[in-house]
């Protein structure tokens, strides 16, 4: 081990300094001497992060998805619900999820998330921010924020893309509206709008004089809406022109990979979303509506656990064949649980103090179970977590630093994740 012009910068075997310790090294003594800004060191960590190759894939169960008919079934709930045996000794989930308990020793479940907000809009924008809503600050997704410090700089495409989901809960927030979701309805068929009208040059000639135009507008002191305007037609031309766009046409895949994820919606999206993140997307979230089973929840659950069980258990298997799954996170979960008592309609009601998630990939270390409740399912006994906890491993696995702050609108700086530790028996 060597050290450059006494600063400590690590120098391997063969004379190459690292990038991780030359950061370090610059950190104390080029800061100090005035030769390197802190912008620079922010910028140099930033493509560091980027040349990783990092990803993340949400599926989220809009709705409340039952924690005891998918991954944490209860012999002490009421109901009908059956456990079967999976891949991993020791571990069962719902017998709802057949193809999932194949490929248990790639999933760590969480069985113990806890939250106190069981109202759904308020929820689901907690479970996709860290944060409660509130009426003076708008907080990024975590999609907005993997698109802001993770983008692929050879990739043409959205970095931050939702399949299938009929609302935009947390998007870029106060990052900007560049940072929001490029929205697709259904992912059997290619984004609308995104064929040219004309030829390239006509294209940007139209595309200049947008430019000019805007102009006067943005000397009047629209500057900034001006700038985020501009950006978000850069992006769009660079997308719409791009030959990358390929990767949107899930029909190029050969018929028993479809077959194989299955050719509904939820598996078609799945199915892009694998395609996606290899052409370079950072972040795809992909949606299963029709969670909220206040009423015939056994019946309701099982065809919806139908359609998510061949997809989600295809996707990992996807993936891992393709060497992705290690820089892949894959993240299972809803905006909260559901009630362990059945109500007289045969459902269950909200219940935001003891649910699940299920994670694979991005480091985590599957076959493994944390946390518990008990018997009854309706308290956390072993191993309670927190929404912010659940983002602080979200960025650990991801390599983000949680502590970052961004400006808010009214000159407040918001860290990344307020509070919250990781999780960091799933990595062990």
């Amino acid at each position: 081990m060597k050290y450059l012009h006494h600063t400590r910068v690590a120098v391997n075997r063969d004379g190459v300094i690292g990038r991780r310790d030359f950061l370090r090294g610059i950190s104390a003594a080029s800061l100090a001497a005035g030769v390197v800004g802190w912008k620079d060191v922010v910028s140099l960590r930033a493509d560091e992060l980027r040349s990783r190759g990092m990803a993340c894939i949400l599926l989220f169960m809009r709705g409340g998805p039952s924690q005891f008919e998918t991954f944490s079934p209860k012999l002490g709930s009421e109901g009908e619900t059956k456990a079967i045996d999976t891949a991993v000794s020791g571990i069962q989930i719902s017998a709802n999820l057949p193809q999932m308990a194949t490929m248990m020793n790639d999933v760590a479940l969480v069985r113990s998330m806890t939250t106190k907000e069981g109202n759904h809009p308020r929820a689901v924008y907690l479970m996709h921010t860290g944060y409660a809503p509130t009426a003076s600050v708008k907080f990024p997704a975590i999609g907005a924020i993997c698109a802001k410090h993770l983008p692929n700089p050879k990739c043409e495409l959205p970095a931050f893309v939702r399949i299938g989901d009929r609302a935009s809960d947390g998007g870029g927030g106060l990052l900007g509206v560049e940072f929001d979701a490029f929205t697709m309805p259904s992912a059997q068929a290619t984004p609308s709008n995104t064929a040219l009208p004309t030829d390239q040059d006509r294209y940007r000639k139209r595309l200049d004089l947008l430019s000019k135009l805007e102009q006067p507008y943005s000397a009047s002191g629209a500057a900034k809406e001006v700038t985020g305007h501009q950006r978000l037609y850069e992006k769009a031309s660079r997308m719409v022109t791009s030959s990358q766009m390929q990767a949107f046409q899930i029909d190029k895949e050969p018929d028993a990979l479809r077959d194989a994820y299955g050719r509904t919606e939820f598996g078609s999206a799945c199915l892009l979303a694998r395609r996606l993140v290899e052409a370079g997307v950072t972040f795809v979230e992909v949606a299963s509506n029709g969670w909220d089973t206040h009423d015939d929840n056994f019946d309701r659950t099982s065809k919806l656990c139908g359609q998510i069980d061949q997809p989600f258990a295809q996707l990992l298997k996807d993936l891992k064949q393709r060497g992705m799954l290690e820089k892949t996170l894959v993240v299972w979960m809803g905006e909260f649980g559901r009630t362990p008592k059945v109500n007289p309609r045969g459902g269950r009601d909200h219940f935001p103090r003891a649910f699940n998630v299920a994670l694979a990939g991005g480091g985590v270390r599957g076959g493994q179970v944390i946390g518990r409740t008990n018997d009854a399912g309706d308290d956390v006994t072993e191993r309670p977590v927190s929404v912010q906890d659940l983002f602080q491993t979200f960025c650990k696995s991801l390599a983000i630093d949680a502590k970052l702050e961004n400006m808010s609108s009214i000159g407040r700086p918001i860290k990344i994740v307020d509070g919250g530790k990781p999780v960091d028996e799933l990595f062990g």
